[in-house]
């Protein structure tokens, strides 16, 4: 059993590492306070390969793994949760055009998000169905060459910038089982009958673009569907399969971020007469944030390593991805309280970090929905 990375995938974490450093630490305030992202920041991201890596080199790739991509992921929330996220969910559904799609979908497609030309969505959650996806009600009507979709959909990431969407849609509503009754279907953003607006006042990962979507009439070829009909509930699942693991290296990344801000701050914070870093109160918290932050990182390794060989392990990714996310907001909750009064500041990393945190428990699957798969696993149900 061997817990090295290769050479390769060092080099990779040393780019990213240097990459965000260097990029994000000065606008990142900025960019959370406004609410806003510099999509020359993902042009730039996309230049130096940090984009869609797990990409095949026959659509301009770089044909790695899902490993390599969260060891970026990881790298860019260790330095800013916001700014990784935006950079990182620009090619939001391409893992569904890779499995799934048709050969001119890919070629037309995955080549425009590598090299940041275009951004892509996943349009899945509605007002009334969230973790229930099979109870989603927006509607896709085939008439004669066309789909015809209506509906909206709530908390869509890229919603208000994605050149193209796929739409989670219903295709068979009186089919008996609730998991054949939907599909994914491409809408270009240029659709008439689409629109789009832009969610705000967000708790946290705020330069990451969060929409509403309306369809009304929305007309799109039928060669838009992406893959066989009824299958779009088989599809998500493969899809968060994958997905799920960006999250885990996300909560890896804001966690191993807090405990270096606080480490630097009890280092020079003095109480008492001597550094906060001295006392063994201090000493436990970071060394239980430590940890934690490893015991999540190997979980999520194992997972990706597993997934980039072939086998999906669906109770492993369910376990790194609450277990990940907990762990984010329990490690930025003590940094914060290390930084007292001064991480209540917005001036303080830790309170973005504070902020950013809460979604990992949240979107992709709520930590309930996430405990929920590792107990039935367990339970053989």
């Amino acid at each position: 059993m061997d817990f090295t990375l290769s050479k390769e995938q060092q080099d990779i974490i040393k780019a990213a590492r240097e990459f965000a450093r260097k990029e994000f630490r000065d606008v990142a305030l900025e960019f959370d306070r406004n609410e806003t992202f510099d999509l020359n920041l993902l042009k730039k991201a996309c230049e130096l390969g940090f984009v869609g890596v797990f990409i095949d080199e026959k659509y301009e790739g770089a044909g790695y793994g899902f490993l390599e991509h969260c060891l970026i992921t990881e790298e860019f929330w260790a330095v800013d949760p916001g700014i990784g996220q935006a950079i990182g969910s620009a090619t939001f559904g391409a893992e569904i055009l890779l499995l799934f799609g048709s050969e001119e979908q890919k070629k037309d497609i995955l080549p425009q998000l590598v090299s940041g030309q275009a951004i892509l969505s996943t349009a899945i959650t509605e007002p009334d169905a969230g973790s229930d996806v099979s109870g989603a009600c927006t509607t896709a009507v085939k008439q004669g060459e066309y789909w015809v979709l209506n509906g909206s959909k709530m908390f869509i990431t890229n919603g208000d910038l994605a050149d193209y969407l796929i739409v989670y849609v219903l295709t068979d509503p009186d089919h008996p089982s609730r998991h054949n009754r939907h599909s994914f279907i491409l809408v270009p953003r240029v659709t008439p009958g689409f629109q789009s607006n832009k969610l705000r006042g967000k708790l946290g990962i705020r330069a990451s673009d969060t929409a509403e979507l309306s369809f009304s009439d929305v007309k799109v070829p039928v060669d838009n569907l992406i893959g066989k009909e009824g299958q779009g509930f088989h599809q998500l699942m493969a899809f968060f399969n994958r997905t799920r693991l960006h999250i885990c290296a996300q909560g890896v990344g804001l966690a191993r971020g807090a405990l270096e801000e606080s480490i630097n701050y009890t280092k020079k914070r003095r109480q008492f007469g001597a550094p906060l870093a001295s006392f063994q109160v201090t000493q436990f918290k970071l060394a239980e944030m430590a940890t934690k932050i490893r015991a999540a990182r190997n979980l999520y390794y194992e997972a990706a390593w597993s997934v980039d060989h072939g086998h999906i392990d669906h109770a492993l990714i369910a376990m790194a991805k609450w277990f990940s996310g907990e762990m984010a907001v329990r490690c930025a909750d003590e940094a914060l309280q290390m930084h007292g009064g001064y991480g209540f500041m917005d001036e303080y990393k830790v309170q973005r970090l504070y902020r950013d945190s809460k979604i990992l428990e949240l979107y992709e699957g709520t930590k309930e929905m996430e405990k929920t798969i590792v107990a039935r696993s367990i339970l053989g149900m």
